[in-house]
């Protein structure tokens, strides 16, 4: 993988450049002249030019590309974008100000090619109602497909999503490890440190004292996932938090499930409500009962996407740490496929 490229001559700058490079976890390349960055500058992911040696650059004629910063020491100087302009740079970075951009900048030139996963969230319209299992095994059957796949827990009182799959001991970073880093979460990183099992990959809550999930860490973390993951599934509480707001207002497409029964209905339609506060396409996942599947989308107002029948082994299954089959000709293997079909993008 190639590195960023700095090109200066500043002795003092390229010491600030190398520790902001290492805080993203990079390394750099170096030019101290022009010359010497030719080789590099078409290849190099991200080109930060000293104020130093922008106008030497600009002698050479370099051709246009993106990702070029001219960085500089003091704000608002006309002839820092004089530079700028002359370099083809995108922008000025001024440092000490701008150094959390710079550390990011670098961050994002080290990613992987980026995957642009979709966002589905589930929700239950009540307790009881499987939501969290339907996310568990649209996240399996999504990995099951080969596709990279990250699955979140955005309920901190649901017990854990990673004990539903039986996982609750496996080694890797929960939500509190995240919580406890301020800033931009790598999608390399986020990988790395999760619980993974194949191509799915699991973020879950610590047992113990409940804490709340700050919006800019669930941001971060969708941020990452959509780079880094093919499929996000989220695992949203009916009450909505900051954090379970942030995730809806970030999905493609959210899944309701919803009884169909009066009790069912009624509850679906309030959690509908406010889930409608931060998103449009929300599509009804219908549990078996006295009502037609028909009946329970006209009264909410939304589209079934699928029906959700009752499984009697599911719950021993899952209470024995074993993950349901999931098939395409099992019952609950072809719902999945189907939601999932109809959710991402053709291709």
């Amino acid at each position: 993988m190639h590195r960023p490229l700095v090109i200066t001559e500043d002795r003092d700058l390229l010491d600030d450049l190398v520790r902001i490079a290492a805080a993203a976890g990079a390394q750099l390349d170096v030019a101290h002249v022009p010359a010497h960055a030719r080789p590099f500058w078409n290849l190099a992911p991200l080109v930060v030019v000293g104020g130093d040696l922008a106008d030497a650059l600009a002698a050479t004629a370099p051709p246009p590309r993106d990702r070029v910063l001219l960085v500089a020491r003091e704000a608002d100087d006309p002839e820092s974008w004089r530079r700028c302009v002359a370099v083809g740079a995108q922008a000025v970075v001024t440092l000490p100000a701008e150094e959390r951009r710079l550390v990011d900048e670098f961050a994002d030139a080290m990613e992987p090619e980026p995957r642009a996963g979709t966002v589905l969230c589930v929700i239950g319209g009540r307790g009881g109602v499987g939501a969290s299992v339907l996310a568990s095994c649209l996240a399996l059957r999504a990995s099951h497909d080969r596709l990279r796949t990250l699955l979140v827990d955005a309920d901190p009182l649901s017990g854990g999503i990673d004990a539903l799959l039986g996982h609750e001991d496996a080694a890797g970073a929960r939500w509190g490890d995240l919580v406890a880093r301020e800033g931009r979460v790598g999608s390399a990183a986020l990988q790395a440190a999760l619980p993974a099992f194949g191509d799915l990959s699991v973020l879950s809550f610590h047992r113990g004292e409940v804490h709340p999930t700050p919006a800019q860490a669930m941001r971060s973390v969708l941020e990452a996932g959509h780079r880094g993951f093919d499929v996000v599934v989220v695992d949203l509480p009916r009450h909505l938090d900051p954090a379970a707001a942030e995730a809806l207002g970030r999905a493609s497409s959210t899944f309701l499930v919803t009884a169909a029964d009066v009790r069912g209905v009624l509850a679906a339609t309030q959690v509908l409500a406010e889930a409608r506060r931060h998103t449009s396409d929300v599509r009804a996942v219908i549990r078996p009962g006295v009502l037609d599947d028909d009946v329970v989308a006209r009264s909410l107002g939304i589209p079934a996407a699928g029906h959700l029948p009752d499984q009697p082994r599911l719950t021993a299954t899952l209470n024995r740490g074993e993950l349901p089959r999931l098939g395409p000709r099992t019952v609950l293997g072809a719902l999945c496929t189907i939601l999932l079909r109809d959710a991402l993008p053709a291709g």
